[in-house]
């Protein structure tokens, strides 16, 4: 259940290619492409005595990203109707939202660029903080990410980075740098794997070369691709699936990997290890939005607000082993399992020294191109 779990969660959020590409520069261009974002969002005025039980949610999420129970719970404590859908990536749940009028979701769960996008065409609410008091369980650092400073239009609910995932009994060296994959020793060319979605397929070349995971400069990207195309030859695999199973096996030593993934590698084997290159990583989010069409917004932010209840994340942390931004949920959860996932001890601080990854607009697209050109044939 929890191996199944992970698997479509994570093939899920990888939906940045083409099709997602053209959905975030077609929503940038309909709002005028002034990236005006939450500031520029009117905001409805919400009634905080509103009567919740008249009200009613349907919530699009990733397949058991959340507790099962979690909709009747609510039900029971605060008194709206949760019906859930599910989305199976971002772009699937992008064309529900983009494509005009009514998509009858009130909360959907996304990863933090789409949320951006979703800002910059007025598909969102500004998010109304006095019906949220549980954003005081996040960390500071959770109102500094790059894609929405100040948690104006979304709500983080889970983060992490990305990086060098290894068998230790299997490398000569362990890495400490990005070129460590992207041009690797003798013992281990052959036994290593990338990641093939556009963003995380660039991510290292990008920080081996000194450039943001952002970058829109063709010069650098022809740089990236140039890196790519080198390393290429020297790979196992492109693998964003089944790449710590091939390290558990022995068929891999060293993979780029998240570091939730990198986790379940490590269940299976303890020689499994995980490190941040010290050229410095990205910094993911998946985010909760309000729509701007839903009818129920105040009951939408009780459910963001429930969401965020430290037993909640407390649930992400120990059934996905993913780090979320709640400091209350992680100190009631994640203490009990940096000793077998150092990982989880990652500290905000050092998380905020990833790059948010955010919307690239008309650039998207040359993203596409180049991963598509590197990882053919």
């Amino acid at each position: 259940m929890r191996r199944t779990a992970r698997t479509n969660r994570r093939t899920a959020w990888l939906a940045t290619g083409a099709a997602a590409s053209m959905l975030v520069l077609s929503a940038c261009a309909s709002s005028g492409g002034d990236g005006g974002g939450a500031s520029a969002l009117p905001s409805d005025s919400l009634d905080a005595n509103a009567d919740l039980k008249a009200q009613s949610l349907v919530v699009s999420n990733w397949e058991a990203y959340m507790p099962e129970d979690l909709p009747t719970k609510f039900e029971s404590a605060v008194g709206p109707k949760v019906t859930v859908t599910n989305h199976a990536t971002n772009e699937e749940i992008m064309a529900k939202l983009t494509a005009g009028g009514d998509s009858g979701i009130d909360v959907a769960f996304v990863s933090g660029q789409f949320a951006q996008a979703l800002a910059e065409q007025g598909l969102v609410e500004p998010i109304h903080a006095d019906l949220i008091p549980n954003l005081a369980n996040l960390y500071p650092e959770a109102s500094q990410l790059s894609y929405d400073k100040g948690n104006k239009y979304s709500v983080p609910y889970s983060w992490g980075t990305t990086g060098i995932c290894y068998r230790s009994d299997l490398v000569a060296t362990a890495p400490t740098s990005w070129g460590d994959i992207l041009n690797p020793a003798p013992d281990v060319t052959g036994k290593t794997t990338a990641l093939a979605t556009e963003r995380w397929l660039m991510l290292p070349a990008q920080k081996l070369l000194g450039y943001s995971a952002n970058t829109t400069n063709p010069d650098e990207m022809a740089k990236v691709k140039e890196q790519l195309l080198k390393t290429k030859p020297t790979l196992l695999a492109y693998d964003d699936t089944t790449f710590y199973s091939r390290l558990v096996s022995g068929e891999a030593s060293m993979v780029v990997a998240w570091d939730g993934w990198c986790n379940y590698g490590i269940a299976e084997n303890k020689d499994i290890k995980f490190v941040v290159p010290k050229e410095g990583s990205d910094l993911w989010a998946d985010t909760m939005v309000v729509l701007k069409t839903s009818k129920n917004k105040e009951a939408a932010h009780a459910f963001i607000n429930y969401v965020l209840d430290a037993d909640n994340g407390a649930w992400v942390i120990d059934n996905i082993l993913y780090k979320v931004p709640s400091k209350a949920a992680m100190d009631k959860a994640a203490g009990a399992l940096v000793a077998d996932y150092p990982n989880m001890g990652m500290t905000p601080a050092e998380l905020l020294k990833g790059e948010s990854l955010v919307d690239l607009g008309e650039f998207g697209p040359e993203y596409t191109k180049i991963a598509t050109e590197v990882t053919a044939g």
